[in-house]
């Protein structure tokens, strides 16, 4: 393996869309919600500890979960393990890492990740990872993943590139469009054009804190100002003073959405971003009338097309329901159409407002 690979897990998001099963307490990047066998983290670290040093893979998540990343990935290392204080997005998330890998390998080549994603086709992953840290390598480029698309979806952001390969394989970036709306979705689906941003990218370590420096100046001073503190005991109070000045800002708009050396490479590797359950209900499987179902005793009649996850123990008898989302945990049962799906965040922040933290 390549000393000079590394990669970033980003592990903090707490997952409403996921509501009720995913809790701020137990986001659902700690769950297993496909019914694999193993969480989502756990798939994500054993996905990078195929090709890059496990020495080399580094969690990056919110202070609170750093037990549960220790115990559900044991094989991580510890100091490898880094909490952040405060939740703001993945612009810091990712200068955290940049600034601490700077003073240990600036030539180092960086892979940052979600650790939420689902990805069935290993190999082909692997393949595309290892044509992005080549081209980074050689050239300062901001790479990134694009997937190609297999219907117009709303819930993803998109990613417009020239038609010209500048490598093997690899484009230039044009413009980068928030979820669109449906019309707009379709239009960008029918060009060609257009592919799903996966948020997967791909830099050397000098060139994304250069990055930092021209486009986001203020965060840039921030570390800076601390780097002498990185892989040092003082580390995690040099971060304490660095988080509560930082502006909550993603690493797409705040970097790649400015930078004029972006690129992508199309891919195509079985990835969702398991963002709602309608992308989990994808990518389970289905009875012959297109039920996804996780339960261990369940009677259905006359319903077709619902996303359903039970108790094991609970007997759960279902009839006439089309195209709903049944899930039920200890304290919260969910009933929604799965048209709606979109509208479960907003729900989780009347919940909040009505019943405050108890549920969520």
């Amino acid at each position: 393996m390549n000393k000079d690979f590394y990669v970033a897990i980003m592990a903090g998001g707490i997952g409403s869309r996921f509501w009720p099963m995913s809790r701020t307490a137990f986001p659902k990047q700690f769950l297993d919600i496909l019914n694999r066998g193993k969480t989502l983290i756990q798939e994500t670290f054993d996905r990078f500890a195929d090709f890059i040093p496990r020495e080399n893979i580094f969690i990056i998540t919110s202070e609170e979960y750093v037990p549960l990343v220790k115990e559900q990935l044991p094989e991580a290392l510890t100091e490898n393990i880094l909490g952040e204080p405060s939740r703001k997005n993945t612009a810091p998330c990712i200068a955290y890492i940049s600034y601490k890998l700077k003073s240990i390998n600036p030539e180092g080549r960086l892979i940052c990740a979600p650790s939420d994603h689902l990805v069935t086709e290993q190999i082909a992953f692997k393949k595309v990872c290892y044509e992005a840290l080549n081209f980074v390598r050689e050239n300062n480029a901001l790479l990134t993943l694009g997937i190609k698309p297999t219907h117009p979806n709303t819930g993803y952001g998109y990613i417009q590139f020239e038609q010209y390969e500048v490598s093997d394989n690899v484009y230039k970036v044009k413009t980068f469009t928030e979820k669109p709306s449906l019309e707009i979705a379709k239009t960008f689906f029918a060009s060609g054009e257009f592919l799903w941003n996966a948020g997967i990218f791909v830099w050397k370590v000098k060139n994304i804190v250069q990055a930092f420096e021209k486009y986001l100046p203020e965060l840039h001073e921030l570390f800076a100002a601390e780097e002498a503190f990185f892989n040092t005991p003082s580390e995690k109070e040099a971060i304490g003073r660095i988080y509560p000045q930082c502006t909550n800002i993603s690493i797409d708009y705040g970097i790649m959405e400015k930078a004029d050396n972006v690129y992508l490479i199309p891919s195509s590797f079985g990835w969702s971003d398991l963002g709602t359950w309608n992308s989990a209900y994808e990518n389970m499987n289905k009875d012959e009338n297109g039920n996804a179902a996780s339960a261990t005793h369940l009677m259905l009649f006359e319903a077709s097309g619902n996303m359903i996850k039970v108790p094991k123990e609970k007997l759960l008898l279902l009839q006439g329901l089309e195209n709903f989302i049944i899930i039920d945990t200890e304290d919260v049962l969910l009933i929604c159409d799965r048209n709606k799906e979109q509208e479960i965040k907003e729900y989780v922040s009347q919940i909040k407002i009505a019943k405050g933290d108890k549920y969520l």
